[in-house]
């Protein structure tokens, strides 16, 4: 299970809250650099979450949240225990209408739970949270990888408010590939043999040259959500065994 880490914003109390025109320009520029300066993926949710809170107009909590098909959905990271009590009141409704949402479009607004559209609305709106904002970060078939912002005023998340979300979750997306990857490629290091001789494999499977065979491994490795040294395992006992 990933591990769960609960953050505050006011490290981020030098931010301008909730800034606009060039003021917001320079604010998202300072928050690019905090997110890069990160060191590893969970650090970079943290912050992520961090700053939602100061970036978004409205935002007063927030979390990051893996959605799958088949699995429930987990709170991996959030701002204040409300967000975790949300998600714990929701459990099982991953298939709400809201969620299902995400799987197409880029971004789905709750503008005030406790109209009663849906169970899981009113579950929010007894924690006296009123309006929802949510922005995809991640997407793939089988995984959704969201940022949510939550308020206590209704109709909290206008266009602009979303927009900076859209704005602000493109650079936490690359910043969180970048970790991600650099994570990779430091896992990379510590199992260089075993790595090496599953890109030997593949060169001589798919006919590639290295730099092809270990491309394909770190794209296979982030599509499955399956560390580099655990693929390469597994590439290296399916040979042994064949």
């Amino acid at each position: 299970m990933p591990k769960r880490f609960v953050v505050a914003a006011s490290e981020f109390s030098e931010l301008p809250r909730f800034a606009k025109g060039f003021e917001l320009a320079e604010a998202l520029t300072v928050a690019a650099e905090q997110l890069h300066a990160t060191s590893s993926p969970h650090g970079t949710l943290r912050t992520a979450v961090r700053l939602a809170v100061h970036l978004l107009p409205g935002a007063e909590h927030a979390g990051i949240s893996v959605l799958e098909r088949t699995e429930r959905r987990q709170t991996l990271v959030w701002t204040d225990e409300v967000v975790r009590s949300a998600d714990t009141l929701n459990a099982g409704r991953e298939h709400h209408p809201y969620w299902n949402r995400l799987w197409s479009a880029p971004v789905a607004r709750i503008e005030d739970s406790a109209s009663g559209e849906g169970e899981g609305d009113l579950a929010l709106s007894s924690l006296g949270l009123r309006s929802v904002l949510s922005l995809r970060l991640r997407a793939d078939r089988r995984r959704l990888t969201v940022l949510t912002a939550y308020a206590r005023e209704p109709r909290a998340f206008d266009d602009t408010a979303t927009r900076i979300g859209r704005l602000f979750t493109a650079h936490v997306s690359i910043a969180l590939e970048s970790a991600t990857v650099r994570e990779q490629l430091t896992e990379a290091m510590r199992t260089r043999d075993l790595i090496g001789q599953a890109t030997g494999i593949l060169m001589e499977r798919l006919d590639i040259d290295a730099a092809g065979a270990f491309d394909s491994l770190v794209r296979t490795s982030q599509r499955e959500n399956i560390k580099l040294r655990d693929l390469s395992r597994r590439i290296v006992d399916t040979r042994a065994g064949a």
